[in-house]
């Protein structure tokens, strides 16, 4: 059990223990749910002073530069192994800048995401009828 608590992420939340006393736990859940409420006030107030919100057209752009930049590390690879029966140091680097710069994109693809989804940035999206 030990394990599976030392694997949580930074993003989980209250868990009561039963060897605490049940006022004790509503006290600090409370004072657990005022600091997630702090992180969400900041997070809402610097992302909207820096970008208020995302679009359709934003997000699209992010998936054609994340796409791209995995096609071309993928590429990159496949030359690699055809090429030659083993690549030399220097195309090994270019190739890991490759998959770092498709990393970073999908990184950035996940981070905006979450912030819609928690509610920190407005999504402009397309108007339903």
């Amino acid at each position: 059990m030990s394990r599976i608590i030392a694997a949580r992420h930074a993003s989980d939340h209250f868990e009561p223990d039963d060897n605490v006393d049940p006022k004790l736990q509503r006290q600090l859940r409370g004072h657990l749910e005022q600091i997630d409420y702090t992180a969400y006030s900041a997070n809402r107030k610097v992302l909207n002073a820096t970008l208020s919100s995302v679009d359709t057209a934003q997000l699209q752009s992010l998936a054609s530069a994340t796409a791209l930049a995995r096609t071309r590390w993928v590429a990159a690879g496949l030359a690699l192994a055809e090429a030659e029966p083993y690549p030399t140091p220097g195309q090994i680097t270019a190739l890991a800048e490759l998959r770092k710069a498709y990393e970073e994109l999908a990184g950035v693809y996940d981070g905006l995401r979450r912030m819609v989804e928690r509610g920190y940035l407005a999504y402009a999206g397309p108007e339903t009828a």
